[in-house]
């Protein structure tokens, strides 16, 4: 296999080495969801086992469908966010049964596919403004230093919302040591930099108790409890005006968590054109709906894009030969899942905080003298941590871009795409 000119490494400027390092750091930043996944849908009543499976073959899988199809550094894994609302809003809330949860999964895969080939999901990530993408990335930023704060217990609920953690934690400490120990190998321009602090940072966490040691090798759990179960429900329900709103929710999030990941990496990796768009979109999406709906064949809710994908981009990942070695890592916690598992949150932390610091650079890029401009990128930026999600980031920048737009007498600058989205949105919080 010549990896070279599969995946045109000179041409993206890049290394093999480079690459698998990057890989690598991706899959360990990610591999919470190998068993976070499972004990959050085992809460709808789906066999622990069984969903690990899946979880695996189909982050492995789309994964490396995605390195070979699309050639960017991006991973997919059933998306969190997601798999709660699966769990415990469609079907412990509402009582539907998990089959037909995976089989409204299965649906929006479809549907998602669909609009791929319709490039319905290409049109609204070229029509968002590029100052709009930029603050994307940003947000993003924040959104994923956010996520290492809580993983490393540095930040935890309480006082008016949130308030500093204990800083006599163990995980706490472990994650500050790791955090200067990656800032110190980042100033001497160490290759590998966040993947190294991610390693020393876990051995660091065997002498004070919170790297655990594996216990076993894990047999490979048959996934036939939940494969096609998605395929086998009444689905009369799936018509019924309760289920309709639930895969709409299921595509509202994953359409605008995709589309804010995709564009705030891709800004961060200097991936988009000169026109701000991104070159072979369409496929990048369609690897994502094809994620989805073999995920919910295999058993488990919507497979998505991953945020924690910028760790890889930023340890100089820039092609599929990325995505490729986090499939493939994948594939093998099948069968090491407890090597890959006994590296703790708080080791992972640092390299989550470091990224949302180099998804900041494009800031510099906003106008912020506009305030038609200034006031949507802000808001995206600051929704993002806040409301702890990618899509409501976006959903408060578009509509708030546009309805400033709108009434400042710059109606002419907003694309017809912005304009229907801003509608989509407004409908969805009335209803």
């Amino acid at each position: 296999m010549n990896l070279e000119n599969m995946f045109k490494l000179k041409e993206h400027n890049t290394t093999v080495r480079t690459e698998v390092i990057a890989g690598i750091t991706t899959f360990m930043t990610m591999a919470y969801i190998i068993i976070v996944n499972p004990i959050i849908l085992s809460e709808a009543g789906m066999n622990f086992g069984s969903v690990l499976t899946a979880t695996c073959l189909s982050a492995g899988l789309t994964t490396i469908f995605m390195a070979f199809y699309a050639n960017y550094p991006f991973a997919l894994a059933p998306g969190m966010g997601l798999n709660s609302f699966f769990a415990l809003g469609v079907v412990v809330g509402m009582g539907y049964s998990w089959q037909l949860a995976l089989a409204a999964v299965f649906v929006e895969g479809i549907i998602f596919i669909i609009m791929s080939f319709l490039k319905v999901r290409e049109a609204i990530i070229d029509s968002i403004p590029t100052n709009l993408k930029y603050a994307v990335s940003v947000g993003i930023g924040l959104f994923i230093a956010f996520i290492g704060f809580a993983n490393a217990g540095i930040v935890e609920a309480g006082g008016a919302i949130l308030q500093l953690g204990d800083m006599k934690n163990p995980n706490a400490i472990l994650a500050v040591v790791g955090l200067i120990i990656t800032g110190i190998l980042l100033y001497k321009r160490v290759k590998g930099a966040l993947f190294i602090g991610i390693i020393v940072s876990t051995i660091i966490g065997f002498f004070i108790g919170v790297t655990e040691l594996p216990t076993g090798i894990i047999e490979i759990s048959s996934m036939s409890p939940t494969f096609l179960a998605a395929l086998r429900v009444d689905w009369s329900q799936i018509f019924s005006f309760d289920f309709l709103i639930v895969i709409f929710t299921f595509l509202f999030v994953d359409i605008f968590d995709t589309v804010g990941t995709v564009i705030g990496v891709a800004s961060k990796a200097d991936m988009l054109d000169k026109d701000g768009k991104l070159p072979k979109a369409g496929r990048v999406l369609l690897a994502d709906a094809v994620g989805t709906t073999i995920g919910a064949l295999f058993g488990t809710s919507t497979v998505t894009t991953y945020v924690e994908s910028a760790s890889g981009v930023a340890e100089g990942g820039r092609t599929g030969l990325t995505s490729l070695t986090t499939g493939i890592m994948f594939l093998f916690a099948l069968l090491f899942s407890p090597i890959f598992l006994i590296v703790p949150g708080a080791a992972t932390a640092p390299a989550l905080i470091l990224v949302g610091l180099f998804m900041m650079e494009p800031i510099m890029k906003i106008d912020l003298t506009d305030y038609t401009e200034a006031i949507p990128a802000f808001l995206t930026i600051i929704m993002m941590p806040i409301a702890y999600s990618i899509s409501e980031g976006i959903v408060f920048g578009i509509l708030s871009y546009t309805l400033l737009k709108a009434f400042t007498g710059k109606a002419k600058e907003v694309s017809v795409v912005m304009y229907i989205l801003s509608l989509i949105f407004i409908l969805r919080f009335i209803i």
